[in-house]
């Protein structure tokens, strides 16, 4: 009897992996229906990892989302999963116990069914308890062995991996070949051997298409014993998505395996849904280079769910990079020549910090320190001048057990700073902390949500959360997306518009608008006037040494500073968030702060006055 193999339409991961945004929450039961229709799909990825993030950031509860969105699965008979980061959860840095152990409870009672926990140190001190948590909680652990390509990611370390999960309970296991750099060959042998080991346990293989290899390792895999294949819908497949589920249909059952035929006429409905959100406001975060495979990408080895953003982030830091090249008189560079440089620079830094799984959060790590070092390098600077408190992290172990040894260069560079390895449980970095934002949302008058789910969303997100209860997320995002939309539909020359304004719950926001290196004009008469700025105080300016949103404090344990505080030199001052971590600013010399320049949450531009120390 032919072997059946079944589908997943990773919903969620197609929009990720194209650009920056997910669909509303009304798009996705909007399109619901015909997907069901579609009758080729026994799972959808339906949210985790960015998915809810990105709710905050417009300005949409995340929670109301999940459950909507989930809901018509269920009902059809369709299962759902998510994406989870095991010890960061949803998020890019650790979270405590209490809060992990809360994850679970809160998206099964939503409606997710499936949590893939994966860990990209493949640590399984990080995975096991989620594991644990996860099937505590009602939800199916599906454990992941993330995919890559290097001398110590072997068939046998995957194939032990597998086991050390299948013994602590996991009921499933996902071949999560984030960017598509994962052999056919390999992956075949690395399905047949866990197999082996456990006939019975479900494989789902996931895969990017943008290297090329992943139409054959879908093959192999399949070959192999694989129950499960993620697929997309175009026009977000293939280029840094994933493989088309017509093409992946056709192949498999070419081979001979048995699978269900698709509804060609909701496949269609489906689509045109799909590019009318695109055409609606999701098409403006999604560049164009987003749809094309491309071969460099085996080098560097990124993850296709990252390439989704690093585009979209790439064109402010090549802006910001040309700002200062036009400055000193130098020749300016493409986006082209910036990728290239970035793919050579992660390759070049990747074996050094210990060949950790590039992929959330420590693709995004490894992409900082390479992007950093470039653009350091580029102004005639050394590399490594700048390395994020979260990289640190990553390098020292606090984060997990890294597959490799680092680079004596950071070794001295730790001493030097007083930095110290760890060998410990990551767990043990981050104490339990619910109560706190327990308090902090009695004091706020807010509510903790149907099965407290409003206080897990604060708690995993506080920042984006904090943004989004005082409207700061939906007001930014409008403007955003205004400006885009004006540089997109404009008329050349003097008849661009320099300033808009929008206006977002009855509060009218001013957007001024630079084409290339042009300044913005002076506001017009009829925009609504923007917040005054703190007055400039004496002393020695603090610039931001990048761009990126500016925060006084990156959690809840830290006291933010004000005018009138002493610093002595060296202290942290404030935080530049940028590329999805927390860049200290450290006060240069010991003084009193004298202006603060920014509202915790404002776009900063590289050399804006952050601070005056007097």
């Amino acid at each position: 009897m032919a072997k059946e193999i079944k589908f997943s339409l990773v919903f969620r991961d197609m929009w990720q992996s194209a650009g920056k945004y997910q669909p509303r929450v009304d798009q996705l039961l909007k399109v619901a229906p015909a997907i069901i229709k579609m009758g080729c799909f026994d799972r959808v990825e339906t949210n985790g990892g960015g998915f809810e993030q990105v709710n905050l950031l417009y300005g949409e509860n995340p929670n109301i989302a999940v459950r909507k969105w989930t809901k018509p699965f269920h009902e059809a008979g369709i299962q759902t999963h998510m994406l989870d980061r095991a010890l960061n959860a949803l998020r890019m840095s650790p979270c405590p116990k209490d809060l992990r152990r809360l994850f679970y409870k809160v998206k099964h009672v939503q409606g997710t069914d499936i949590t893939r926990i994966f860990c990209g140190l493949n640590d399984p001190r990080n995975v096991i308890p989620s594991i644990k948590y996860a099937k505590e909680g009602g939800m199916i652990a599906q454990a992941s062995l993330c995919i890559t390509h290097s001398p110590i990611h072997t068939v046998e370390y995957y194939v032990n991996l597998a086991k050390q999960f299948i013994d602590a309970g996991a009921d499933e296991i996902c071949l999560k070949d984030m960017a598509g750099i994962g052999r056919p060959e390999t992956l075949g042998k690395i399905t047949a051997g866990i197999k082996a080991y456990k006939e019975d346990i479900i494989i789902q293989y996931h895969s990017h298409a943008g290297p090329g290899f992943n139409m054959a390792s879908i093959l192999e895999v399949c070959r192999n014993g694989c129950d499960y294949i993620d697929t997309a819908v175009a026009p977000l497949s293939w280029g840094t998505g994933h493989a088309d589920i017509i093409a992946v249909q056709e192949m498999l059952k070419d081979a001979g395996f048995k699978v269900k035929e698709i509804n060609m006429e909701a496949y269609m409905e489906v689509r045109t849904q799909i590019q009318e959100m695109m055409d609606d406001f999701l098409g403006y975060y999604i560049p164009a280079q987003n749809h094309l495979n491309n071969s460099l990408l085996i080098k560097p080895g990124l993850p296709g769910g990252m390439m989704g953003s690093l585009m979209t982030d790439l064109e402010d830091n090549l802006k910001s990079l040309n700002k200062w090249k036009v400055k000193n008189n130098q020749p300016e560079l493409t986006t082209d020549q910036l990728l290239v440089k970035l793919f050579d620079e992660v390759a070049y830094v990747w074996p050094k910090v210990g060949y950790p799984c590039l992929v959330t959060p420590f693709s995004q790590y490894v992409k900082n320190l390479a992007l950093m070092n470039v653009m350091q390098m580029e102004k005639g600077k050394e590399r490594w001048s700048m390395i994020a408190d979260n990289i640190w992290d990553m390098i020292l172990g606090k984060s997990g057990k890294l597959a490799g040894p680092v680079d004596p260069i950071f070794v001295e560079m730790a001493k030097a700073e007083g930095r110290e390895f760890m060998t410990t449980d990551p767990q043990e970095n981050y104490p339990d902390n619910l109560d706190v934002y327990r308090q902090k949302m009695k004091e706020n008058g807010w509510d903790l949500g149907e099965d407290d789910e409003e206080l897990f969303e604060y708690a995993m997100h506080p920042q984006q959360y904090e943004a989004f209860k005082s409207g700061k997320a939906k007001a930014d995002f409008e403007a955003d997306l205004a400006e885009r939309k004006a540089k997109k539909n404009a008329p050349k020359g003097d008849a661009q518009p320099k300033t808009i304004t929008v206006t977002v719950n009855g509060q009218s926001y001013k957007v001024d608008i630079a084409y290339g290196d042009k300044p913005a004009a002076a506001p017009a008469a009829s925009a609504a006037p923007a917040a005054a700025a703190a007055p400039a105080g004496e002393g020695l300016e603090v610039l931001a040494p990048l761009e990126g949103k500016a925060y006084m404090v990156s959690n809840s344990s830290e006291t933010p500073k004000k005018v009138g505080d002493h610093v002595e030199e060296g202290d942290i001052i404030c935080y530049i968030e940028a590329m999805k971590v927390f860049n200290r600013i450290k006060a240069e010399k010991a003084g009193t702060i004298t202006s603060i320049n920014f509202t915790s949450g404002d776009s900063v531009e590289e050399d804006d006055v952050l601070m005056t120390i007097g």
